[in-house]
């Protein structure tokens, strides 16, 4: 009996551990919807329609921490998307950490957006782990209307970078930091360990608790499109 009990509690707690990670994952996923409305909500300061139009994938991390003194490192969870020939795909999720970008003091969090443009990029993105600027190189993507108008941004890196730190929206440079594919997010949200190329390769169905993060992505290309 006193066995029974202890077993008993013992799935309880997981269970309640799993409903907590998949309820982390919720907010993740929430989280990221609402910086990328909040983004396209204002065209003139952030990312080219022609950019998002684009775009294979689209990766975000809500509230990435960096910190450092003159050199620097990051950290942070975030959720991405790929086109598909039915649509954008299930959420995928992964990890950033390491690496640095230019002269910091101090800890601070900002919201990062990455745009995979071609399919070196979205090879990168779909593998379960890459470095930015080793395995798929980056560049500070292109911000406002006025980028609209030039071209080098087709000629430039399979992955563009935007960073938004206290309402301050611009590129980023993210070469070093190593992208890993969040298991426990994946298995907390999909009941089961999948691969990233799995995911976001349109092999599995988005579940309900998806939608609003899809339809963000979808609603920010049709803003970009009009």
């Amino acid at each position: 009996m006193k066995k029974f009990a202890v077993c008993t509690m013992l799935f309880g707690l997981c269970c309640l551990t799993m409903a907590e990670e998949k309820s982390n994952v919720d907010q993740r996923l929430d989280k990221a919807a609402s910086v990328l409305q909040e983004i396209t909500a204002a065209p003139d300061k952030g990312i080219p329609e022609d950019v998002l139009n684009s775009a294979k994938c689209v990766a975000i991390v809500p509230h990435m921490v960096k910190a450092g003194l003159g050199i620097g490192g990051e950290h942070g969870k975030g959720v991405a998307t790929c086109k598909t020939s039915q649509g954008w795909s299930s959420p995928a999720f992964f990890t950033v950490s390491g690496g640095s970008f230019g002269f910091q003091i101090g800890a601070e969090g900002v919201d990062l957006v990455m745009l995979m443009m071609n399919d070196q990029g979205m090879q990168a993105l779909l593998s379960d782990k890459f470095q930015v600027g080793g395995d798929a190189s980056a560049a500070a993507g292109p911000v406002g209307r006025d980028a609209q108008a030039g071209t080098d941004w087709k000629l430039k890196a399979p992955i563009l970078t935007y960073s938004r730190s206290k309402g301050v929206f611009g590129g980023i440079s993210l070469n070093g930091t190593v992208i890993h594919q969040d298991k426990d997010a994946t298995t907390a949200f999909y009941g089961q360990d999948m691969t990233s190329q799995q995911v976001l390769g349109g092999n599995v169905p988005a579940p309900p608790d998806a939608r609003p993060f899809l339809n963000a992505v979808a609603r920010a290309q049709t803003v970009a499109q009009r």
